[in-house]
């Protein structure tokens, strides 16, 4: 019995361990290939629900109508499977024009077949370990995969990622899945050898209890899809408004898991009426912070106080759902089954329908209401006090939502929202005569234009000032001579304004909806004097694809609000712009940023490739629409950063000491985060 139960111990343990561990490991090889997008890892979630969904509809099955033979064949499918993805570069290619579908057809046929393997481990070892000992359902053994899920996620941002290859993360899982392999194929041989007799027994002692009404099998659903709303929109907000790392996709999805942890191994540890106290408190605080709409959170703030409201959420909805688990042996695969439909369910609203049902992104206070509405339903026996309790909470959060999408429509003339951000345009009127249009992806600005006189409309603003480390980079680049300029990142097409006839200026843009706000909601494009010409598609990509362009002068400024495309920041990208560059070229980095320090891993690029690297800071000028920005140029041309005009601005970036040279296989940002 004791060898037995570790054996158990071990397969739930380390199936749940290689389970989440390989989500990130998938998912950060994806990015590059859609441009860096934070919406990434919310697509890669709803696969990641949608593909634990058909595990436990198989286990389910299985659990019904063993089919041995089918199991093995599996196990050595998918081992085979993980062999596959270790020796060739799963996030190779491009997709940006059908990012989702991209995310799902690399997944699926790269750890698809791993994952669903792994994603049946815990349904049908508590099944087993229940026919082959005569006991109850161990619900322990759930608590036991998700604290190994909880692990995973806790060691990959702060000692895999940081020192390990993606190549080497690979095999060390493929390793692991190996082993995971051989002990589950024991114990399925062992289950499959069980005497009918056993089995009988069992069955007959597990099989206690009432079976389930239809409006608790429905909360089956609803309660895990509460949950996984939650994870869904309070990961996009942080990885939209900070950035597209690791680090930030495994906190809430951390928070989520250890509230799975505290309901199903500790239920009372925490008493119901004072997590639903919590959790009013957490929604109330929500939407005070979400109906503040131009305040900027500090980085500690912002993090806390979203994973806090994420974990109040989470720990309400699982621990109902725990509250109304079946106590039918044969009922729990349908429970895991129905858990994991609301799962997927919830992620799939999150990042597939509402980004195409709404302009804005309102999703997190949309949620909350949900959640609301759901501590409605399931303390509707608890008496009048809670009825009136969460109906108001209900009926508030619901107006709250009317209240935001109003607010958003204030002074908005365009408003586009896909998989790539939610684009709006907001146009202010000023003194007389002048008109303020900005263009925004969230909460970040994103462009600007003065609509006075002809001057006016004409000069660059916000982050492209002329004193800014792109405009003297433009200015100063080719003394007089006709200037080719290559721009990673559209905008409002800013750095149009720089153009003179017989210039050229290329610009690379992934997201399809920016180009037809630049060309007809701003006019740099239309006012340009030089030859301008838009490319679609991830920039990196599109120029590994074209000849040497022989840029003078390469922007980078592809960010999409602070979120950092790591992809655009290795050894291999900077080689990829030399290609380009005409002898003597400039590359300019756009690095304004309130969450990340950019400027020691640029400049300990520049020096591995023998480049020179300036940082340029210039302040803010309400009047003139200009921002606070910092730009870092990176040349090989040292007459160009002896100009005094440059040399006068210019100062040596600052470099953290033991930092690790960013490539296309390893890139962390942990410690370059201002905190």
């Amino acid at each position: 019995m004791s060898d037995s139960r570790w054996l158990f111990g071990s397969a739930v343990f380390l199936g749940a361990f290689l389970l989440f561990l390989v989500e990130p490991i998938a998912a950060k090889q994806l990015v590059p290939v859609l441009g860096g997008s934070a919406a990434v890892w919310i697509t890669c979630l709803v696969f990641f629900q949608t593909a634990l969904l058909c595990a436990y509809l198989y286990a389910h099955w299985m659990a019904q109508r063993p089919r041995w033979p089918l199991y093995f064949a599996l196990l050595l499918i998918g081992f085979a499977s993980t062999v596959g993805w270790c020796i060739r570069n799963a996030g190779a290619g491009g997709g940006s024009a059908h990012p989702i579908l991209t995310v799902f057809l690399v997944l699926g046929s790269t750890i698809g077949l791993p994952f669903l393997v792994l994603g049946t481990t815990s349904p049908l070892m508590q099944v087993w370990w229940a026919r082959l000992h005569g006991s109850s359902i161990p619900y322990r053994l759930f608590a036991l995969s998700n604290l190994a899920s909880l692990l995973a996620l806790g060691l990959y941002p702060t000692l895999i990622e940081p020192r390990m290859t993606l190549e080497a993360q690979r095999i060390a899982w493929c390793c692991g899945f190996a082993v995971f392999a051989v002990i589950t194929g024991a114990l399925a041989w062992k289950a499959r050898t069980a005497t009918a007799n056993t089995t009988m027994q069992s069955a007959a002692i597990v099989e206690e209890g009432p079976p389930a009404v239809p409006m608790q099998k429905l909360l089956w659903i609803l309660l895990p899809m509460g949950a996984a709303m939650q994870l869904s929109a309070v990961t996009s907000y942080l990885t939209a408004n900070l950035a597209a790392i690791p680090l930030l996709w495994v906190l809430p999805l951390g928070v989520y898991l250890l509230t799975i942890i505290l309901a199903f191994e500790f239920p009372h540890l925490l008493p119901r009426g004072l997590v639903a106290r919590f959790l009013i408190l957490m929604l109330a605080g929500l939407g005070y912070a979400l109906s503040k709409q131009d305040v900027e959170w500090p980085l500690r703030i912002s993090i806390g106080f979203f994973l806090i409201e994420a974990f109040a959420s989470c720990l309400f909805c699982h621990s109902e759902a725990f509250r109304l688990r079946p106590p039918r042996a044969s009922e729990s695969t349908l429970f895991y089954l129905m858990f994991a439909a609301g799962g997927a369910l919830g992620s799939f609203v999150i990042g597939i329908v509402f980004p195409l049902v709404f302009r804005f992104n309102i999703d997190l206070v949309i949620t909350c209401c949900f959640t609301a509405l759901l501590a409605f339903l399931v303390t509707w026996e608890d008496g009048w006090n809670s009825r009136l309790l969460w109906g108001v909470a209900t009926i508030v959060m619901g107006v709250l939502i009317f209240w935001i999408n109003i607010v958003n429509q204030r002074d908005t003339t365009v408003a586009v929202r896909n998989f790539y951000g939610a684009l709006r345009v907001k146009q202010k009127v000023g003194v007389p005569g002048i008109t303020l249009r900005t263009l925004t992806n969230g909460n970040v600005e994103h462009g600007t234009q003065i609509f006075g006189t002809d001057e006016e409309r004409k000069t660059p603003t916000s982050y492209y000032a002329r004193d800014s480390g792109v405009g003297l980079a433009i200015r100063f680049c080719c003394n007089g001579r006709p200037r080719n300029i290559g721009v990673i990142g559209l905008g409002a097409g800013t750095i149009a304004a720089y153009g003179h006839p017989g210039d050229r200026i290329h610009f690379y843009e992934i997201n399809s909806a920016v180009e037809p706000i630049a060309r007809n909601v701003f006019t740099y494009i239309r006012d340009s004097g030089a030859e301008v010409s838009i490319t679609g598609g991830d920039g990196r990509t599109s120029l590994a694809q074209e000849p040497p362009q022989g840029f003078n002068v390469l922007v980078v400024d592809a960010f999409s609000g602070d979120a950092i495309p790591l992809h655009l920041l290795t050894t291999q990208a900077l080689e990829l712009y030399r290609k380009h560059l005409a002898p003597g070229g400039i590359i300019a980095f756009h690095i304004s940023n309130r969450h990340v320090d950019l400027e020691s891993p640029i400049a300990l690029l520049a020096r591995s490739a023998g480049m020179q690297a300036e940082t340029f800071t210039t302040a803010a000028n309400d009047q003139l629409g200009e921002f606070t920005a910092t730009w870092m140029s990176v040349s090989d041309n040292s007459d160009f950063f002896a100009q005094p005009e440059v040399a006068n601005t210019a100062r040596r970036p600052q470099e953290i000491p033991g930092l690790r040279l960013w490539t296309d296989d390893f890139s962390s940002l942990l410690p370059v985060l201002h905190w």
